[in-house]
């Protein structure tokens, strides 16, 4: 017979696990819930013979428990150690950032997984108790490490956002505040590039003069920063954006968010029609 004593004051995590073991689908498992001197217990005793099913079907389960229970917990913690200087909501913000990567992305979370699962196999097999807070604390260093790097990444990101928001705000303001210079400009937008054409239809040459800084020299631009350049110089009272392949990507959302209600977009008309011929021609 193979017995385990798993330890824990947390009432959610005994009654998560009592239910998740009671549903292990083996015949010969007994569980059973015990208090003793310090701690809850659950207990659980197999009679059958197929101890590598039983590991791995506890081991799932106690994985399960760590990342239902433990997980926000000690992101929360990374960050608050880390990253203290941050305030409450862009803490917030962070850890939201980071639960959302954990969740998009597969290989970590498969990382995160199996981080837990291996050192529980591993003990479970040779030990007869675990306390789960304890196990959490000191065994499994390769998942606080997979943590540690997800708030990392999260921070990162986290501070490339908010500074182009506060890019797009002083955008934002700067057209607010300059009269206009133009009163209608067309931007055409096929696969990633931009044209700009006037009232008549002529093409508006892009005005590169900001980017010709002598600190600025070893920076690569394209037809985008060109063109968003030139629209902040015309300041146009209208602009009519032209998806010729009808993909709205970050530089679309930009000039959306910088402009704001001067914005139309549109995929069907003559121009539209003009450039889908010769994209496909091309």
């Amino acid at each position: 017979m193979k017995s385990l004593c798993i330890k824990t004051n947390n009432e959610d995590i005994i009654s998560s696990l009592f239910q998740n073991l009671s549903t292990l689908n083996l015949d010969s498992a007994l569980i059973s819930q015990h208090h003793f001197k310090v701690y809850n217990n659950v207990i659980i005793h197999y009679t059958g013979t197929d101890y590598e099913l039983f590991y791995d079907r506890v081991a799932s389960i106690l994985t399960d428990t760590i990342i239902e229970f433990y997980q926000e917990k000690l992101l929360k913690r990374i960050l608050e150690y880390n990253y203290f200087y941050f305030t409450s909501s862009e803490k917030k913000k962070i850890l939201s950032l980071a639960k959302d990567f954990i969740a998009d992305d597969d290989l970590s979370s498969e990382d995160n997984y199996f981080s837990i699962y291996y050192p529980f196999l591993d003990y479970i097999t040779e030990n007869k108790s675990i306390v789960l807070d304890g196990f959490v604390n000191f065994r499994l260093q390769t998942y606080m490490k997979n943590l540690d790097y997800i708030i990392d990444i999260s921070v990162n990101k986290f501070l490339i956002e908010k500074e182009y928001n506060e890019f797009i705000d002083i955008l934002k303001m700067y057209v607010a505040y300059t009269p206009f210079n133009s009163p209608l400009v067309h931007l055409v937008y096929c696969n990633g590039e931009s044209t700009l054409l006037d009232i008549d239809k002529k093409v508006i040459p892009t005005d590169d003069a900001i980017f010709q800084a002598k600190y600025l020299s070893d920076i690569t631009f394209s037809s985008n920063d060109y063109a968003l350049n030139t629209l902040l110089n015309l300041t146009p009272k209208k602009i009519i954006i032209h998806l010729v392949n009808y993909k709205e990507d970050e530089f679309i959302n930009t000039i959306k968010l910088i402009f704001e209600d001067r914005y139309e977009i549109c995929t069907d008309c003559k121009i539209c029609s003009l450039y889908k011929t010769d994209l496909i021609t091309k």
